[in-house]
């Protein structure tokens, strides 16, 4: 399933299976609250202005579409195969960039996910990180969650462009090849793990009325259970969002996404199916805040 070429298709991004929502992030990278309740919450090159014409947002859809799938295809498809990522910067963190701030987390919802956020910089990266979560986790997989997760998210433009491109994408071919079921349940007695871990963000560029938002991610994805032939497995990607400011909150026009950078692995044992299982069903996800 090859749907393109900018960045994002299966032979980029995300190697060995890194789709969706991931656990814990270290304070000294991005400050977290938990959300209210018990519920686990868990793109395109640049969009012109309005008047941009027809082209860019074709050119919006297809990438859109591969940005959320290319981890589930290199999922699917994974082989022994493996890569290194060369890049590498000799230049030292900024302590202020990475720090967390002072303007505490939304506290409003559209449905599971975040919303409401600051008409600031800062407001920026938070809403970048959320919708990288949300659109990472296991609800991409199943239409009715998906095309809730895609409206709240995305401009209305680019919303109704890549819904149906999604629906087409996310097929019963695909989903069988991902493991799961025609209607994007796991099989009985198996987990699905999807979920995405913001590390870190930082904003390229910013003004009143637009954003580009980096956002570096860790990722889980797999089916965890006895019996398993595609067990979770971690990975790490970096995901630029043009974002718009709209209706009072974020939005995001386009996105683009890059493997990496990805630390050395460190010695600690893989966890058992079970293990994994319970961790997954007893750890609850995030609302992010820059």
């Amino acid at each position: 399933m090859s749907l393109g070429d900018d960045g994002y298709g299966p032979d980029s991004g995300r190697q060995g299976g890194d789709y969706g929502e991931f656990g814990g992030t270290d304070r000294h990278l991005t400050r977290t609250r938990l959300p209210e309740g018990e519920a686990d919450p868990y793109g395109t090159p640049r969009r012109a202005r309005a008047g941009g014409g027809m082209s860019s947002r074709n050119v919006m859809t297809i990438v859109g579409v591969v940005v959320l799938l290319i981890a589930a295809i290199a999922f699917a498809n994974r082989g022994d195969s493996s890569s290194d990522d060369g890049d590498s910067t000799s230049s030292r963190p900024n302590g202020q960039a990475t720090s967390p701030t002072g303007t505490k987390p939304v506290d409003a919802k559209t449905g599971e996910i975040a919303s409401g956020f600051a008409h600031t910089e800062q407001g920026a990266q938070s809403a970048a990180s959320n919708f990288t979560v949300a659109l990472g986790g296991d609800g991409m997989f199943r239409s009715d969650t998906r095309h809730s997760i895609v409206d709240t998210v995305y401009t209305p433009d680019a919303a109704a462009s890549l819904q149906g491109q999604m629906d087409k994408a996310y097929g019963a071919d695909f989903l069988k090849n991902v493991g799961l079921n025609p209607d994007g349940s796991a099989p009985k007695g198996l987990t699905f793990v999807s979920r995405t871990v913001p590390v870190g963000s930082k904003a390229t560029a910013y003004n009143d009325d637009e954003a580009t938002v980096e956002v570096w991610c860790t990722g889980l994805v797999g089916l965890a259970g006895q019996g398993s032939t595609k067990p979770v497995s971690q990975t790490w990607f970096t995901i630029s969002q043009k974002l718009r400011w709209m209706n009072d909150d974020w939005k995001i026009a386009s996105s683009s996404q890059k493997q990496g950078p990805a630390p050395v692995s460190g010695d600690v044992p893989a966890a058992g199916a079970d293990d994994i299982t319970n961790a997954v069903k007893g750890f609850g996800g995030f609302t992010y805040a820059r």
